[in-house]
């Protein structure tokens, strides 16, 4: 028995397997936490019921998919937290698992691709997302699967899964980019197939949009074709610009990283939409550093600077263009590409640490190390709605506007 567990213990996957565990748990341990509305469930909660009973729904800005998951949870598990919020966990599980596959996929190693997703699974804003009723979960699940294929070469399941995530929420398209500029750039030979993303993400898109619409609305008046529809879509949201919006967390993309202000989601408990301070601080030395990577023609660095492209540096032309309205949650997407380039970078110290056979060095680097992940898990258990953490102790860090 002991030979078993030693066994078990050894297995490659061990450490991801139950950190996958540990999320789950801590997920359904609070997700009947409350049975009030955490920010935008207010709308997709009430919406999904609208759907139910009226077959019609008020949040026509965005595409259906990721709203018929809500309404599947309600049909399942009736009108309460739990129909409300299952299938976000279960989609920001499956997040996990797709990001911790794709770090392997691109040559990281078992130790980089495990604090990677370590960083992920325990960083704030992530773990939120992943357990309330809001959109942004299914469209980062489905881009993230979408990348694990691409990196495969499955160009077409790429392709779709693509669409997928612009179904969930037209910020899916994000994932288009993001392959571009990677395949645009990669060592690797060039395969033209990858255009087979591109047509099937946008033949997903359209064929899906229609019958998926049809779902909710079963044929009202406001049914539209997939091109008006997301015409309708683009001309809607584009209304919502920094001068016809007044909201207190709405930023410019480059405020993000120059000003550190979480938004306030719910109190007791405390759901805060920030990200990890411990991820925030560093994410432009981050960026660089990947950057750096890539130069040297590593296919991580590589994926992740192109993932950060994608996912945030183009909202900065487009909101100067547009004045699109922007929050600091749109950052979201692009988290995982920053614990890429952490993972890889704490892997690296580890290695010479384990290189050293002596010395202060080798004790500092190891020391960097620790300090730097009890970090991560202290801003996680401050931040997270799992641990009850008076919301007072954010005075401590200059908060006290988040909680009145």
């Amino acid at each position: 028995m002991k030979d078993k567990l030693v066994t078990i213990c050894r297995w490659e996957h061990f450490w991801f397997c139950l950190l996958i565990l540990v999320t789950l748990v801590m997920h359904f341990c609070i997700i009947s936490s409350t049975y009030d509305h955490i920010l935008d469930e207010a709308h997709y909660v009430n919406d999904a019921n609208n759907i139910i009973e009226n077959h019609q729904t008020a949040r026509l800005e965005h595409p259906p998919l990721a709203k018929l998951f809500i309404v599947t949870g309600i049909h399942i598990f009736g009108d309460n937290p739990w129909g409300w919020r299952f299938f976000s966990v279960v989609f920001g599980t499956v997040t996990l698992v797709f990001f911790y596959f794709l770090c392997r996929r691109l040559g990281m190693s078992w130790l980089a691709s495990n604090l990677a997703t370590t960083l992920l699974a325990f960083e704030n804003m992530t773990f939120v997302h992943a357990g309330v009723a809001m959109i942004d979960v299914y469209y980062v699940t489905f881009m993230m699967a979408s990348f694990f294929f691409y990196i495969k070469m499955k160009y077409v399941t790429s392709g779709v899964l693509t669409g997928l995530s612009t179904l969930a929420k037209l910020n899916g398209a994000l994932a288009l980019p993001v392959i571009g500029v990677h395949w645009l750039f990669s060592k690797q030979k060039r395969h033209w197939w990858v255009i087979l993303v591109f047509l099937f993400a946008v033949l997903t898109y359209l064929v899906l949009m229609m019958p998926l619409d049809l779902a909710i609305l079963q044929g009202t008046e406001h049914f539209k074709d997939s091109y008006s529809r997301t015409i309708y879509m683009m001309e809607t949201t584009g209304t919502l610009t920094f001068e016809t919006v007044d909201h207190p967390s709405e930023s410019y993309p480059w405020e993000w990283l120059l000003t550190y202000k979480p938004m306030a989601y719910h109190w007791t408990p405390n759901y805060v939409g920030g990200i990890s301070p411990s991820i925030w601080a560093l994410i432009m030395p981050t960026f660089l550093y990947l950057v750096f990577r890539a130069i040297k023609r590593d296919e991580a660095g590589l994926f992740g600077a192109a993932w950060f492209f994608g996912t945030f540096l183009v909202w900065i032309p487009a909101t100067i263009i547009t004045d699109r309205v922007t929050y600091p949650y749109y950052f979201y997407p692009t988290i995982g590409a920053i614990c890429i380039g952490l993972g890889i970078f704490l892997a690296w110290l580890l290695e010479i640490f384990k290189k050293r056979g002596s010395g202060k060095l080798r004790w500092v680097l190891l020391s960097i190390v620790i300090l730097y992940l009890m970090a991560h898990l202290a801003s996680f258990v401050i931040m997270s709605p799992v641990f009850p953490i008076d919301a007072s102790i954010f005075n401590w860090f200059k908060f006290e506007w988040l909680f009145g």
